[in-house]
């Protein structure tokens, strides 16, 4: 997939993250119409100036509430509870938003030390991940050795290529020597642009500007608001003679004097009619005395001095002290700096270089998160009325409540009304949206009964049976799905895989030119998703029944947004094995092909060539599923079923399912262990499969 964004990210305050950001941003705009930029976590909920400057700077049409997810109190918050997957969802929800407004989105990480220890893993490359997003890396090179930003790189780039994730350029600012060769070097060993970016010191300098917040100061003479723009050399307190004064003055210089010294104020407006003295950039005008009228008059009238007064309440050393202490800035009203940051920039980075990565950068991650988040915006864009029969489980009732506060689906229980909602009290849960029906009391258990009986009365069924079974709250519910009272189906919490099943072949049945119901897992791995069949439902299948579960986890997959390329399982790989076992696979293998010619069907094959690339290559040269599969199909339950506990123990992989497959209409099993969150997510499962039905 295209990338549609670019993540900027630093390990250390200061590096030079928004001075990147804004030349990335300058090179985007010739690309791109539509640009967004985003900060997925900020000190405060009070405007950041990165977003400001980045907004005002290219004027983005992006609201400032709209660039951020979370402040970095909340974000501190989530890690402290070891709620990380919570922390990457909120920051998911934010980012997917802006891609569906704008064609690109330049995301910016959060350098902190606090979030730092809190979290034993690079957040901001975890985040990174998390949107799917190529990383520009951004590497400080200031009063330290060229040789240890050399070895943040090569480490670094070890770190996301282990993680995942293909760098696709690293910045190395403040870099003493520009022509050093080492540095590109590296870059072209692994096969990454790397930029050197020699040390500009008016970038690193504070304006007046920033003076005036730092030391709480007010203007008293200004003849432009561009004066306000200059940068400061150096604090130099004129606490000497003037002829001493004018020896000491450089360019840049903010000359910081005591309000009753009117010679010094004088000398320096000599200065400043003078093209040999140098420029000033400001006179700050320190103590609690005022300086002379007559003299304040003089160099208000002259039009031709060009230097802004101010006047502080602090003393001529403590100003010194806050001169030196402002923090160098990059914001909208640094209209100067601004400009010679991008010249800066675009001098050193190779903008066409930068466009073709980004042309060329295809980004295939998915993360659990990030599937997670997926799942439940489509399910939420279907709207779809899921049934739950087991009403009696806590756990369910807490379920209900989540789906329907984030409007995943429209939810109905089975049970009687009163009593579910004062067990909802007690738990402290609202469950004012969702419907109820009571199948003891319902007027539709009469007519399911006659329908049920009309649809089993072959199978032996009779008018007082049928009547019975509907008492059944799991017949009842599938039976609400059949006649289309609700779109799908989520039981199987108290019950077992046989009660959530059986009622749904009997009355759902499969689809047309599908004869079994089987099962796939979603395996969601660090950077992406497999789907896994049949690990739960059909125990040993046989080669038509095989093709038709490889067909229908082919159709799951696509319809979750998988591109599917089925692996068929063995044993053995091509040609090279005999057997009965591989002899169905190959069979199988040929049937699901002559039926859907559509869909990359191969097999029989290992399960090392069918992941891995290299094995791939040996094995089955020039094949188009093996070492990128995505659906993995195994011969038989026993084998299905170990192999996802081995994987999700083995990797961590977060396993969802079984997700049901092959019916008419959509019902899914739960284990009897479930969470909470298990059953929002097979509830979102359903409303999607329902949507796709």
């Amino acid at each position: 997939m295209k990338t549609r964004s670019l993540f900027v990210l630093s390990k250390e305050p200061h590096a030079g993250t928004l001075f990147v950001a804004l030349g990335l941003m300058e090179i985007l705009r010739r690309g791109y119409k539509r640009i967004a930029f985003f900060k997925p976590i900020v000190e405060s909920s009070a405007k950041d100036e990165d977003i400001e400057t980045v907004r005002e700077v290219f004027d983005l049409k992006e609201k400032s509430d709209e660039a951020w997810a979370l402040t970095r109190k909340e974000a501190e918050r989530f890690l402290a509870e070891g709620d990380e997957e919570r922390l990457y969802e909120v920051i998911i929800e934010r980012y997917e938003a802006l891609k569906r407004s704008y064609d690109f989105v330049l995301c910016a990480g959060f350098a902190d030390e606090r979030l730092r220890e809190m979290a034993d893993f690079d957040l901001n490359l975890k985040i990174a991940i998390n949107l799917s997003s190529p990383v520009a890396g951004v590497v400080s090179a200031k009063e330290r050795p060229l040789s240890d930003a050399q070895e943040e790189i090569e480490l670094w780039s070890r770190t996301m290529r282990e993680e995942g994730v293909e760098p696709l350029a690293f910045f190395i600012n403040h870099v003493s020597d520009p022509l050093s060769c080492s540095l590109k070097k590296i870059g072209e060993k692994r096969g990454i642009p790397c930029f050197p970016i020699p040390y500009e010191p008016e970038l690193d300098r504070p304006t007046i500007l920033d003076l005036l917040e730092a030391a709480d100061a007010k203007v008293l003479i200004l003849k432009s608001s561009k004066q306000l723009e200059r940068t400061i050399n150096r604090p130099l307190v004129a606490a000497m003679r003037p002829e001493h004064f004018l020896e000491r003055l450089s360019d840049g210089d903010l000359v910081i004097v005591p309000a009753d010294r009117s010679d010094i104020l004088l000398a320096l407006y000599a200065a400043n009619n003078s093209p040999v003295f140098p420029a000033a950039s400001a006179l700050v005008i320190g103590g609690d005395l005022e300086p002379a009228e007559n003299i304040m008059e003089l160099l208000r009238r002259d039009e031709n001095f060009r230097i802004a007064v101010i006047a502080a309440k602090s003393d001529t050393m403590e100003l010194a002290m806050k001169v030196q202490g402002s923090e160098a800035k990059l914001t909208p009203r640094h209209g100067r700096k601004i400009a010679l940051a991008l010249g800066h920039f675009a001098r050193y980075v190779d903008s066409a270089l930068i466009e073709r990565s980004l042309a060329q950068a295809d980004t295939d991650i998915v993360t659990p998160a990030m599937f997670l988040h997926r799942i439940y915006a489509s399910a939420a864009a279907a709207q779809r009325r899921i049934v739950l029969p087991e009403s009696e489980d806590d756990r369910i009732l807490q379920a209900a409540e989540i789906v329907m506060r984030r409007d995943i689906a429209k939810i109905t229980l089975l049970g009687e009304r009163e009593r579910v909602l004062n067990r909802a009290g007690i738990l402290g849960i609202d469950l004012g949206k969702a419907a109820f029906l009571d199948p003891s009391t319902s007027e539709y258990r009469e007519e399911f009964a006659h329908r049920f009986y009309e649809l089993r009365k072959e199978k032996g069924a009779t008018p007082q049976s049928a009547e019975e079974t509907m008492r059944n709250f799991t017949y009842f519910a599938t039976m609400m799905v059949y006649e289309g009272l609700a779109d799908g189906m989520v039981s199987g919490a108290t019950h077992t895989t046989r009660e959530t099943v059986l009622p749904a072949l009997q009355i759902i049945k499969t689809r047309p030119g599908i004869d079994i119901v089987s099962s796939i897992f979603f395996m969601c791995l660090d950077t992406k998703v497999l789907v896994y069949g049949d690990c739960a439902i059909v125990p040993d299948p046989n080669p038509e029944e095989l093709a038709q579960i490889a067909l229908s986890s082919a159709d799951t997959a696509k319809a979750f947004g998988i591109e599917p390329r089925v692996a068929m399982l063995s044993y053995s790989t091509g040609e090279s094995g005999k057997g009965a076992d591989v002899e169905k696979v190959r069979k199988a293998t040929e049937i699901a092909k002559k039926m859907r010619p559509d869909i990359l069907i191969e097999g029989p094959m290992q399960y090392d060539a069918a992941v891995d690339p290299e094995v791939a290559r040996r094995k089955l040269p020039g094949s188009r599923v093996a070492g990128r599969a995505t659906v993995f199909i195994f011969p038989d339950l026993n084998t299905g079923n170990n192999t996802y506990k081995a994987v999700q123990r083995s990797t961590g992989a977060i396993a969802i399912g079984p997700v049901l497959q092959g019916l008419k209409k959509p019902v899914n099993d739960l284990s009897r262990g479930c969470s909470v969150e298990d059953i929002v997510s097979t509830v979102a499962i359903t409303a999607i499969q329902a949507g796709s039905s």
